[in-house]
């Protein structure tokens, strides 16, 4: 006989829905949220520590593009070596201590910097020489988007002591707070060499 919609078989299965789980599908349910629990602290912890290592000069310098130029050429600033042993690595400059801006600027990493790695656009000195300019002006432009951020994690305008500045550092800081300038404005090949034909101010 055909079972209609209707019919005692369908509403049994419905009314079978409804009804309170075994006791050792219950007991799943907890079990199952603290695996889900364990394993997304598991993944979470994984995920920053990759995060942190990818941070670390060593990790910076372990491609040979990197060591061999801007490297080279930031073991010979006041960045690396100072009379104050304060020393700023690449990730304090180029990566956002905040953790969503970090996330972002990584992936903006993996989309431009990694495919222009495996083509090896800039796998040689007269490559990268040749380049220096574009790579240049586009760090310039994102530190002009961000306030020089980075930057001002060590450097503040308001904090300095004006007193321990010469009057000519004490006058333009005071012209380009007045003028709505940011750091990289005007200290450009700080830590890396200026592109050719390049001033102090980085212009043309």
């Amino acid at each position: 006989m055909n079972k209609t919609p209707g019919s005692g078989t369908e509403t049994g299965r419905w009314k079978s829905l409804w009804r309170q789980p075994s006791r050792k599908y219950l007991l799943g349910i907890p079990v199952g949220g603290v695996l889900m629990f364990i394993l997304g602290i598991m993944f979470w912890g994984g995920f920053n520590s990759a995060m942190d290592f990818s941070n670390t000069e060593t990790f910076c310098i372990s491609c040979h593009v990197m060591k061999d130029n801007v490297y080279e050429e930031y073991q010979h600033s006041n960045h690396y070596s100072n009379r104050t042993g304060v020393r700023a690595i690449c990730s304090d400059c180029h990566v956002p201590k905040i953790w969503w801006y970090k996330v972002r600027r990584k992936l903006q990493a993996s989309v431009h910097e990694i495919p222009h790695w495996l083509m090896g656009t800039i796998n040689t000195r007269e490559k990268f020489v040749a380049r220096r300019a574009l790579l240049a002006e586009r760090v310039w432009d994102t530190m002009r988007a961000t306030d020089s951020r980075e930057c001002r994690n060590c450097h503040e305008i308001a904090h300095m002591n004006k007193e321990k500045q010469d009057r000519y550092a004490v006058r333009r800081h005071e012209i380009g707070v007045k003028k709505g300038e940011t750091c990289i404005d005007c200290h450009k090949g700080i830590a890396h060499q200026l592109p050719e034909g390049y001033d102090a101010n980085g212009k043309i």
